[in-house]
């Protein structure tokens, strides 16, 4: 069973001890689970537990946008310009793996493209000028499949993983 996090954000610190411990002292004996859910709710200014699932969160973008980016994608990062084009091809292998999702998502995955399409939006997403190596590590890297004669490029379903999706989130803001 997978547990969604709930933030319960307390103002004041001191008060909400104050109040749980004053709770727990009326109660007398050990409180149950859902009883010491709701004496958490109620001295962090809830009514109950339920009213405190039950309040406006903020949206999911938000959320993740206030946790910090994990070091390679901020290195991954850096090789995009402002624009969202990858500025130039990383010596070290993981971060040239990493910078591939970038890439990735400016394919629509419904259609089939051909070499001189997939080339065209290549040179579109890079500045450096060479899109052969890109479009040979997309289809080496399982990105995107080509036929044996490699007339027809399509894209592969690919599940990013934390950091791809991430890389891929801060690049979609910059291009906005």
């Amino acid at each position: 069973m997978t547990r969604e996090s709930l933030p319960l954000v307390v103002d004041d610190l001191s008060t909400f001890a104050k109040s749980l411990r004053a709770q727990l002292e009326a109660h007398g004996t050990q409180p149950g689970h859902q009883t010491l859910l709701n004496m958490l709710a109620r001295a962090a200014g809830h009514r109950n537990l339920q009213a405190l699932q039950a309040r406006p969160r903020l949206p999911r973008a938000t959320v993740e946008a206030a946790r910090p980016m994990p070091e390679v994608v901020v290195r991954t990062l850096n090789l995009f310009d402002a624009d969202g084009r990858l500025s130039r091809l990383p010596a070290k292998r993981s971060l040239q793996l990493m910078s591939l999702w970038g890439l990735w998502m400016r394919f629509d995955a419904k259609r089939p493209y051909s070499e001189s399409e997939v080339n065209h939006i290549l040179k579109g997403w890079h500045t450096f000028g060479d899109h052969c190596t890109l479009r040979r590590d997309l289809v080496t890297q399982g990105f995107l499949a080509r036929t044996a004669d490699s007339a027809v490029y399509t894209k592969l379903p690919a599940r990013a993983g934390a950091d791809g999706m991430a890389l891929m989130r801060a690049l979609r803001e910059r291009s906005r």
